[in-house]
């Protein structure tokens, strides 16, 4: 009797040991900043940490800060869609122009709108101007998945519903704004995170919220108690964002069977309205772009080339690079084991690793680097003001942005192919470089452009973490506006939106080819 030996295909589709440690040791990191507001809370005790909070101090920040997000996501919601139904769904002049002129003001640091509004208006302060500059930052992230929605949805629905007798307000409130809700939640939540995390803006229209507060208490007393209860607050109102959302979001979904049609609907006309409306995408836009960069311009034509200091400028922006470019390669490959994990399994464990990095992300940028100080100054006090500890904190913040990216690559990567490498005989690191990289390298080169835009125009957690000596760009410009040295800051903050001009741009494309344009 003959013996047949059968060489087996390893399943390499399921993530490894390794992969599964690395993944894990990387969740474990991203629970530091929760970490140290618990440790904080038992070490300063529950008597005085209740003293510390539940202060009228604390009442007036919360107050802020709540109705700084109760005001400005509500705004930027309504924004957001009446721009991008206008822009999609009816005859508004221009329309192939503004779609990308609605993105474009992503490229701009809330820190720089606020210094350009400021710089118009010098009387502006308080929750109205923070609300209006809010607005102006943030309203595409709203603009932007509502817009993709509405390309994606089936004409033919909302076309059935007008033949039927509905007019073009009845079809949008009940046929097409029930299909928007994830995309309205999705960017509702984005808006209300940065408007927690965000410092510079708001300092600058003397505005006090939680973050504000923080880093005033930090200077003042370094990590104390009473900042870092501020801070364990602020992380109970990220939470409450989140789940809040989860909430409204609850598991109802909208969906069709079959291709729908593969046409652009028939514009809606605007009659009479066509004018008025076409001034409100201009305003929008003066408002968001114009008034930023009229200032830029103005300041820098008053300033002269005196405010071209070839020397400042070119170490902010070395340095700028250099701390972008290595944060950018190392949250990319970390984000790697992760989204492997999550593409590759279908398990709870898969599902927590992957919400864990999420629910970090979610955590201000200032709590962040208060947990990374606390940390390296009681245990690893060598990484105290170090050019790596700086990378580690972009890296737990941004490695969401990296996995978004990284995740959707892996996913159109056949296990297949990975089969057939190893059955000719290639090892797994073989295959991962030859095939599966390969593969995922535009996903992984878009995911590294979006790391390193955000790492560029970082500004609380460089002012905390930066060694001594170090000048970001964003850290010059803060610096040189502290000074209401207007004139010798705008270079620094034009050099920041055109950095920033390509990423904003391939999101703009990346949001019209995921809806079939």
């Amino acid at each position: 009797m003959r013996t047949t030996l059968v060489r087996s295909t390893p399943r390499v589709g399921r993530p490894g040991a390794f992969i599964t440690l690395v993944a894990l040791a990387l969740t474990a990191a991203t629970f530091v900043p929760l970490g140290y507001i618990v440790s904080v809370l038992f070490d300063t005790g529950l008597r005085e940490a209740a003293a510390l909070v539940f202060r009228p101090r604390v009442g007036e920040l919360l107050t802020n800060t709540a109705l700084l997000v109760v005001c400005t996501v509500p705004v930027c919601v309504a924004l957001g869609i009446g721009l991008a139904w206008l822009v999609e769904r009816t005859d508004v002049p221009g329309r192939a122009w503004w779609g990308p002129a609605l993105v474009a003001p992503l490229a701009v640091p809330a820190f720089v709108n606020s210094y350009g509004w400021v710089s118009v208006f010098p009387s502006m302060h308080g929750l109205s101007a923070a609300v209006i500059v809010a607005t102006m930052s943030y309203f595409p992230l709203v603009y932007l998945p509502v817009a993709a929605t509405l390309r994606r949805l089936d004409p033919a629905i909302e076309e059935s519903a007008r033949a039927l007798g509905s007019g073009p307000v009845a079809v949008f409130w009940r046929i097409t704004l029930p299909q928007l809700r994830l995309a309205i939640l999705g960017g509702g939540l984005l808006i209300g995170l940065h408007l927690l995390a965000e410092y510079g803006a708001f300092v600058m229209l003397r505005f006090d919220t939680f973050t504000t507060a923080i880093f005033e208490q930090y200077q003042s007393s370094f990590a104390g108690p009473a900042g870092s209860m501020l801070a364990g607050v602020l992380v109970l109102c990220c939470l409450a964002l989140l789940g809040g959302e989860s909430l409204l979001r609850g598991d109802a979904r909208y969906a069709r069977l079959g291709g729908g049609a593969a046409r652009a609907g028939r514009p809606i006309a605007l009659g009479g309205l066509r004018v008025p409306l076409f001034g409100v995408l201009v305003a929008v836009v003066v408002g968001s772009l114009g008034v930023p960069l009229w200032t830029i311009g103005r300041w820098l034509w008053l300033g002269g080339s005196a405010v071209w200091d070839s020397v400042e400028i070119g170490a902010a922006l070395g340095q700028t690079i250099s701390l972008a470019t290595a944060a950018a390669l190392i949250t990319t490959l970390c984000a790697f084991p992760v989204a492997w994990i999550a593409v590759r399994s279908t398990s709870t464990f898969a599902r927590l690793i992957e919400g864990a990095n999420y629910i970090t992300s979610s955590l201000p940028g200032i709590v962040i680097a208060l947990a990374l100080v606390t940390v390296t100054i009681r245990w690893t006090p060598p990484l105290y003001q170090t050019v790596p500890l700086v990378v580690i904190a972009y890296a737990l913040m941004f490695l969401p942005r990296a996995l978004v990216s990284v995740r959707a690559g892996l996913a159109q990567v056949p296990v297949g192919l990975e089969e057939v490498s190893r059955s000719l005989g290639e090892s797994a690191s073989t295959t991962f470089f030859r095939v599966t990289l390969r593969m995922t390298a535009p996903a992984a080169a878009s995911a590294t452009a979006l790391v390193f835009v955000a790492v560029s125009t970082e500004l609380t957690a460089t002012l905390l973490l930066a060694p001594t000596g170090t000048r970001t760009l964003a850290m010059q410009f803060w610096a040189k506006s502290g000074e209401l040295d207007y004139a010798a800051a705008a270079p620094y903050a034009l050099i920041m939106i055109i950095a920033a001009v390509p990423v904003t741009y391939l999101l703009f494309t990346q949001s019209r080819k995921a809806a079939g344009i």
